[in-house]
């Protein structure tokens, strides 16, 4: 299918801009060439018995993440990333931390963590029990020392534009980068009665433009910088649990190709309405 000069595919197809494929991510990744993609990002499930998922043992599921994983290194090409948002398995108000649990499966198979990035949000479930969850991580890792990182495209404003050197040759001379300042680790969700330090990367209410039935769905804001920061214009990007179409959309806005797998039918749909949306707008490339 092609729209608009977005060619679409429901398998892999080396000349798609848009693949989508309706099934396990495993079975398409069968047909991803070896060091195709760019980056591999993507929030999988946390194991919480969401409508999407099968509550198993945490044994069980690190075993199927691991599965995954090993499969997910062999498309990522040298100089490309693998992003995995994940947050916290709950079970009688004990944590798991997915994180730290799934970081000796990456670093196994020879992936290097670059950044444990923390996205704090205001905004969530309230507990009784313990104190309330207000925070995900991602982990970003790359496949080699060699890789892409446009830290120009994602700075962020300066808190001290005017800043200067107080001592030396320069002294008098503004020392902050006047491209912006590198957003560093922690990505908030910002407010009003905050200074301003970064994107605003709220997580997604149900009166936000962006907001489908999914849900887990994660931000738009969360995905463009991974995707600025660790991709060029015509590289192709992967999200083995595509969701509600987030990385499909942030992809395809800023000219990069993108591969697909969702196992509910329902979630893909909603991933087509937002990109005739960001078509209909005239934003798509």
């Amino acid at each position: 299918m092609k729209t608009q000069s977005i060619r679409i595919s429901n398998k892999f197809d080396p000349n798609a801009d848009l693949v989508i494929f309706h099934g396990d991510c495993r079975e398409l990744m069968k047909e991803i060439p070896k060091k195709f993609v760019t980056l591999i990002v993507t929030s999988p499930p946390y194991n919480l018995g969401k409508e999407y998922e099968k509550k198993v043992d945490i044994e069980e599921y690190l075993k199927w993440h691991k599965d995954i994983i090993v499969q997910c290194n062999k498309l990522v090409r040298d100089e490309g990333s693998v992003c995995w948002q994940i947050g916290n398995y709950v079970n009688n108000s004990e944590i798991y931390p997915l994180d730290t649990l799934l970081y000796p499966i990456f670093r196994d198979v020879g992936l290097k963590l670059r950044n444990r990035i923390i996205w704090f949000f205001r905004h969530g479930l309230h507990c009784s029990r313990r104190f309330s969850g207000r925070y995900e991580t991602m982990l970003w890792f790359t496949k080699s020392d060699n890789y892409i990182f446009n830290l120009d495209t994602v700075r962020v404003p300066q808190l001290y534009p005017n800043k200067k050197y107080y001592k030396g040759v320069k002294k008098g001379q503004v020392s902050s980068n006047s491209k912006g300042k590198n957003p560093g680790d922690v990505w908030e969700d910002i407010t009003l009665d905050v200074p301003y330090d970064a994107w605003d990367i709220s997580n997604v209410h149900a009166n936000m433009p962006e907001k489908t039935p999914h849900p887990a769905q994660y931000p738009e804001a969360l995905i463009e910088r991974i995707i600025l920061a660790t991709t060029n214009k015509g590289d192709w990007v992967f999200d083995p649990f595509l969701g509600s179409g987030t990385t499909a959309v942030v992809a395809l806005k800023f000219g990069r190709r993108v591969i697909g797998a969702e196992i509910v039918k329902k979630y893909i749909n909603f991933t087509f309405e937002r990109i005739n949306k960001l078509i209909s707008q005239k934003e798509l490339f």
